[in-house]
């Protein structure tokens, strides 16, 4: 039986193409017009993977996400938006999305992503998590949870952010600027802002933290994540 995947815009002509590009894979395609109706088709049966928009009237795509990780779904999804800030990436991928594609899109790449992300997760053993690691330093891309030394450090929802960013990118110089667009998602307002969590995380990851030894300051430019 061919797998099913679940296609969730409330655009007609998007969600005609999507489904053109699932049925061209060999797969399944089953469409809902909002992120209301998805969640009542994932209550009633079992996908093997999800096209999430984002921009929807009603319930938006990321609340959808949240709502189907918290119910302890844990189907593949993939947000499909035509919002291309690299926010908006880094925030889908941290409420429990696997992967992310912008509008206008390769109909050959995303049909790439959708079986390869199929395959990986009926290849992963029950239970089995993505970790990242760092020196010291793990986490879990799954729970979104720190480690550092095998111990949990626990975090606001922006040094979450501020920590999987800087863990992804090792010894990549951010400025104040690019850290507050990236974390925040708008132009510096409070350049105080960065520098209090910069302050924070170093209280909660540095061996000490008046002596940092993983978040360093660049000077005249901003900082660096280092292991």
């Amino acid at each position: 039986m061919a797998d099913i995947v679940l296609i969730v815009d409330d655009d007609a002509a998007v969600l005609a193409m999507l489904t053109k590009v699932i049925r061209s894979n060999g797969l399944t395609p089953e469409c809902a017009e909002s992120g209301e109706k998805a969640l009542k088709l994932l209550e009633e049966r079992n996908f093997d993977l999800i096209l999430m928009d984002v921009n929807m009237r009603g319930m938006d795509g990321f609340t959808a996400v949240e709502q189907i990780r918290r119910r302890g779904i844990r189907t593949p999804i993939i947000i499909v938006s035509g919002r291309q800030e690299d926010l908006d990436t880094l925030y889908g991928l941290d409420i429990g999305a696997d992967d992310y594609i912008t509008k206008p899109f390769n109909p050959v790449t995303l049909g790439a992503k959708v079986k390869a992300l199929i395959r990986r997760s009926r290849n992963a053993l029950p239970g089995a998590e993505q970790m990242i690691t760092a020196g010291p330093f793990s986490y879990n891309t799954s729970t979104l949870r720190l480690y550092k030394n095998g111990e949990e450090i626990a975090l606001s929802s922006k040094e979450n952010a501020m920590m999987k960013l800087f863990i992804d990118n090792v010894n990549r110089i951010f400025s104040k600027d690019m850290l507050y667009d990236l974390i925040w998602g708008e132009a510096v307002i409070d350049e105080n802002a960065v520098m209090v969590y910069i302050s924070r995380l170093r209280q909660k990851i540095e061996d000490d933290p008046a002596a940092p030894r993983y978040i360093q300051n660049v000077r005249g430019i901003g900082y660096r994540f280092v292991v």
